[in-house]
């Protein structure tokens, strides 16, 4: 991670976002780096909705029509703007009071997606809620948005849960293999999490080379001062990981994001999913 970009923090109106906006300050202020709230209004919004105006009508009534759902789209656009402002100037002053210094807002219509995706080189850490505003009517344990953000996005992105605490307890779910490797590697680089104590633990199937690999993160972790546990346990991943997070005390995951390809999750289904759903912790994903 490098200091000098930002921390961007997507919000919507809903209760998830001033968890996402106390996650997002605790990051910022342990990063020491600039925090950006971002609230994007749907482009859908903009389209105007009403009764059916079909039929034969005159020409002249027809552009008075126009004329008339123009402004009442311009009038319900500016509405959505001037709630939007209100709403995160509300989150501004939630992050300022847990010492971020001057955080950014930004209001914007558009496409999330791409807007992060645009926005990505000026960004170090992204932080959303796994769930949104969405989520407030259809109760889904996990957000729509989520696996097409982390799959579109090449930094880190922090999934946060209803509630957040400081963590003071960090695990990484640990395979070996190269992703995660470069997790154990940012681990040791980053000021993020420094000073907590980490939990390295591998699942899944039994690999010749795990006390190999493990005892590399543990030097890895250790050279930078890190207090490390290791555990080796075998059996299903996602059981295994959400046992040892409710029963060790874990605070925050860290684990690698969808390594196979849509297709494929499509066929078998996605770990990443599965993980995100049974860890109730927030999650930092590593891609």
């Amino acid at each position: 991670m490098q200091d000098e970009q930002k921390i961007l923090a997507c919000v919507d109106q809903s209760h998830f976002a001033d968890m996402v906006t106390d996650t997002a300050a605790w990051a910022a202020r342990r990063l020491q780096a600039p925090l950006e709230l971002l609230h994007i209004l749907d482009r859908e919004a903009r389209v105007v909705r009403g009764s059916d105006h079909s039929g034969a009508i005159g020409v002249n009534a027809q552009q008075a029509l126009l004329e008339e759902l123009s402004e009442e789209d311009e009038a319900r656009s500016k509405a959505a703007r001037e709630q939007g402002r209100v709403f995160l100037n509300r989150l501004r002053e939630r992050a300022i009071s847990r010492g971020v210094d001057g955080p950014d807002v930004r209001l914007r219509y558009g496409d999330l997606e791409e807007t992060l995706v645009d926005a990505q080189d000026a960004v170090q850490l992204f932080v959303l809620g796994r769930r949104g505003e969405s989520a407030e009517t259809t109760q889904r344990d996990l957000g729509r948005n989520v696996e097409r953000m982390v799959r579109a996005l090449d930094k880190p992105i922090l999934a946060v849960t209803d509630d957040f605490t400081e963590p003071e307890r960090v695990m990484i779910a640990f395979d070996g293999g190269a992703m995660t490797r470069r997790g154990v590697e940012m681990l040791a680089r980053t000021p993020l999490f420094h000073g907590l104590p980490v939990d390295v633990v591998m699942s899944g199937k039994p690999r010749r080379d795990a006390e190999k690999q493990l005892d590399w993160a543990r030097q890895t972790l250790a050279a930078a001062d890190y207090d490390v546990k290791t555990a080796l346990i075998p059996g299903d991943t996602e059981r295994v990981i959400a046992r040892y997070i409710h029963d060790q005390g874990i605070d925050m995951l860290l684990m690698g994001a969808y390594g196979h390809s849509p297709l494929r999750s499509l066929l078998f289904g996605s770990k990443t999913a599965d993980l995100l759903r049974s860890a109730k912790v927030p999650t930092l994903l590593l891609r």
